[in-house]
C-alpha cells in the first residue's frame, strides 16, 4: 500500500469511492435521505476545490482510500469497503500525522472508526452536539500529540 497526493484526475474515482464508503460507514447512523444525497456528484463537487489537500491510498495502482485534511484537522478518511482492514487507513493516518494532523471529528456512534483512531493513539478531547444534515447529531473530537 502506498500513499500519494491526490491529482485532479482522481476526483471521479474518489467521489465514487466516497459514496460507497459513506453509505457503508453511516448506514446505521444517518437517515436514508441523507445517505442518498451524499452521492458521487455531491463528493465530486466538494473535491473540486479540495483535492490538493487530499492523500490517496493505492493498492496495485488503484485508489482504495483517501484522506482530506485542512490546517491540521482530518476532515475525511474513507476506505473502499472491500479494502477495509488491509492497512490503507493506517498508512493514510500515519502520513497525515507526519504532515501535522492534530484533530479529527467522528460521529459518536461510529464505533468502528472510533476503535480505529483509539488503536492509533488518538484520544477523545470532548463530546458534543452540532447540526449536521438538518438535525442535531452527537460527535466526538479526537486529538493527537
Amino acid at each position: 500500500m502506498i500513499v500519494r497526493p491526490a491529482r485532479v484526475e482522481d476526483i471521479p474515482v474518489l467521489a465514487t469511492l466516497a459514496e460507497r464508503s459513506y453509505r457503508a460507514a453511516f448506514a446505521g447512523i444517518l437517515e436514508q435521505d441523507v445517505l442518498t444525497g451524499r452521492n458521487a456528484a455531491f463528493f465530486a463537487e466538494r473535491f473540486a476545490s479540495s483535492w490538493a489537500r487530499m492523500l490517496v491510498a493505492l493498492e496495485r495502482k488503484t485508489p482504495v482510500g483517501f484522506l482530506l485534511m485542512t490546517d491540521g484537522h482530518i476532515d475525511m478518511l474513507f476506505m473502499e469497503p472491500a479494502a477495509s482492514g488491509r492497512g490503507g487507513g493506517a498508512v493514510l493516518l500515519r502520513e497525515a500525522e507526519t504532515l501535522g494532523a492534530k484533530s479529527l471529528e467522528c460521529f459518536r456512534d461510529n464505533h468502528a472508526a472510533r476503535r480505529f483512531y483509539e488503536r492509533h493513539g488518538w484520544r477523545v478531547e470532548r463530546e458534543y452536539e452540532r447540526e449536521f444534515a438538518g438535525r442535531s447529531r452527537s460527535f466526538v473530537l479526537y486529538e493527537k500529540g
